[in-house]
């Protein structure tokens, strides 16, 4: 109960579906101005779907400079284990590594692998074309989003998000388990981490020894969202429209990055992509808990006429709007994927 009354005074729990009320009457009225429900499909026009669904991560990683983001495999469903080791030591990506579905939900099946047990039963159990990558070095992360004009040779950084990761400190007396239920944001996680952890959550974690529980900043999995927009400076805003022009057809969207230090990032260096996201990103930095719900619903609206306005443009110059029907099947795969990786 305690829990349940957390979730519904606190808007950032709220279901997506819910939050996004007020927004569905903005994209309603934009689809009326493009004669079109799937205008944002122009919005990246080399990125399937612009990014918005059933968009590949390789595929995207694909259009990124090599050397801005991990070493990474694309892992066919069904495949053998064998092929896959093999595949893994051909690109000398090494334990622990990351698996996270190459179509995906907000983060949900993403799985650090320390093991060859562990790679074998994630395996086993993906019925859908998954990524194996390096684990990346830095222990910082950040969501920048950009955006830019199609005329426009410059873009412009529109929010920020550093992220707290689920971490918890020993006190030489209590569990992992214990330490877990002292804070609201862990505990919801508490079934998962209970799954993923098993007995381990019964060891009572040394006084001033840390733990990161989920070691990637997502906040479907506990990770705490704080608006760092504050860290926009011209010399951030080069570095990143500097890797965004490199990037063939983008012009919306949210780089995931993991950084050593800001300065570093700011000059481009110690840094790696985690993921490019496309027309579907958020700009969360919204889900900072000192937000109101009116600010959030502000920030939303104001990057879907990004969005759409960047459609608009690509669509003037010859860039086409995704066909109704092709649009209807593409969400009927959607959600298709999405039950996969729920029951996963």
């Amino acid at each position: 109960m305690k829990l349940f009354f957390h979730k519904v005074t606190n808007w950032e729990y709220w279901p997506f579906q819910v939050l996004y009320i007020p927004i569905y009457f903005l994209w309603a009225y934009y689809a009326l101005k493009a004669r079109s429900i799937f205008f944002f499909n122009a919005s990246n026009p080399k990125i399937k779907n612009g990014g918005f669904i059933m968009e590949s991560k390789k595929q995207i990683y694909d259009l990124l400079p090599k050397k801005h983001y991990p070493k990474t495999v694309l892992i066919r469903e069904k495949s053998e284990l064998k092929d896959i080791v093999n595949l893994l030591v051909e690109k000398q990506i090494y334990f622990p590594l990351i698996a996270k579905p190459d179509i995906g939900l907000r983060g949900s099946g993403v799985k650090k692998i320390k093991t060859v047990s562990e790679l074998t039963d994630y395996a086993s159990k993906a019925n859908f074309d998954f990524l194996l990558q390096d684990l990346i070095p830095f222990e910082k992360e950040v969501g920048i989003f950009y955006v830019r004009r199609p005329l426009q040779k410059n873009g412009k950084i529109t929010g920020i998000v550093s992220k707290e990761f689920l971490i918890v400190t020993g006190d030489g007396k209590a569990t992992i388990e214990d330490l877990i239920k002292q804070t609201p944001r862990f505990e919801l996680q508490f079934e998962v981490l209970k799954e993923e952890y098993g007995k381990e959550l019964q060891r009572i974690l040394p006084k001033d020894e840390t733990l990161n529980l989920v070691p990637f900043g997502n906040h479907a999995r506990g990770a705490k969202f704080l608006d760092g927009s504050d860290w926009i400076t011209p010399k951030l805003t080069k570095t990143i429209d500097e890797i965004a022009t490199q990037i063939p057809g983008f012009y919306f969207g949210r780089f995931d990055i993991m950084y050593n230090t800001f300065e570093e990032l700011e000059r481009g260096e110690n840094f790696q992509i985690v993921e490019l996201n496309g027309a579907a990103s958020e700009p969360t930095h919204i889900y900072d808990p000192k937000h109101s719900v009116w600010f959030a619903w502000k920030e939303l609206a104001r990057h879907i006429t990004y969005m759409y306005e960047i459609s608009v443009e690509n669509h003037k110059m010859g860039v086409p709007y995704l066909d109704y029907k092709v649009g209807m099947r593409e969400y009927k795969l959607h959600l298709v994927q999405n039950n996969k990786i729920m029951n996963f």
